[in-house]
């Protein structure tokens, strides 16, 4: 499941969508907005609206990639876009998987695969140097 959202992100919805009996491992990342970066305040970041469709291509890429390196099935990426503040939801990965040991190299996988990936639709603003 991928979902592009302008609404505050509740985990256990991801969580929801990739746990079924078979599985002994559901891992889940959240991801929140820090408040700094490259060694300055960050007041806000705002992932693009206008660039959503561009947003759900990548996800749906990497929800490709992990189903063909590692044959898993049940992946949920929940993205937050719009202006976020410090310490707000940005992004959910969850992975249900029989063993724990794909389902954290998935994670992973989709975690480094989004950061590489998002710059394209997101914005930082940092306090003035």
């Amino acid at each position: 499941m991928i979902r592009i959202t302008r609404n505050p992100i509740h985990p256990e919805a991801a969580i929801e969508t990739v746990r079924k009996r078979a599985y002994g491992a559901v891992i889940v990342y959240v991801g929140t907005v820090r408040d700094v970066s490259h060694d300055r305040r960050v007041i806000f970041m705002e992932h693009q609206v206008s660039l959503q469709d561009l947003a759900r291509q990548e996800l749906e890429r990497i929800v490709e990639e992990i189903g063909l390196k590692w044959h898993l099935e049940d992946i949920s990426i929940i993205h937050r876009i719009g202006k976020l503040r410090t310490g707000e939801i940005l992004l959910v990965v969850a992975i249900g998987a029989p063993h724990r040991v794909e389902a954290f190299e998935a994670c992973q996988y989709a975690i480094d695969r989004f950061k590489e990936v998002s710059h394209q639709w997101t914005t930082e603003t940092l306090e003035p140097a």
